[in-house]
């Protein structure tokens, strides 16, 4: 299983949006960036992610999980953009934001922290366990 962060603005899709579709999850569209788009190509179905809320918030909201892989982005005609289907499993019990993770050491290599503006990033195996730990959630 690999692990992923997804942003997102939560004026423009939130944490509630994305529990409120349910087992039938939703596409992760519109992203237009290539790499974030690579990401998404690299995705599993079953692999799971953190649901972070960008802008005012800047904090890890929620699990979710991979629910379809790589396909079309139906946002656009242009062919060269993908996206995913994912869905919500649980809010975390306590949201960690920027602020807590740049502070903890052993994350400061995670894509988060170098890269914030990167939409969907692959987050390690070890970074998972330790923001789900900060989050009470079991990972």
């Amino acid at each position: 299983m690999q692990y992923w962060l997804f942003k997102s603005e939560p004026n423009t899709w939130s944490w509630d949006d994305q529990t409120n579709k349910g087992e039938v999850g939703e596409e992760w569209d519109g992203v237009r960036n290539y790499q974030a788009r690579n990401f998404m190509r690299q995705m599993e179905i079953g692999d799971r992610g953190f649901f972070y809320h960008s802008m005012k918030e800047k904090s890890v909201v929620g699990i979710v999980e991979v629910i379809a892989t790589s396909h079309p982005d139906s946002t656009t005609e242009d062919p060269r953009w993908d996206c995913v289907d994912i869905k919500a499993v649980a809010p975390v019990a306590r949201p960690v934001t920027l602020d807590e993770i740049k502070a903890d050491p052993r994350l400061g290599d995670m894509v988060l922290v170098k890269n914030s503006r990167l939409s969907v990033q692959p987050v390690t195996a070890a970074e998972w366990q330790i923001v789900c730990a900060m989050a009470g959630v079991d990972p």
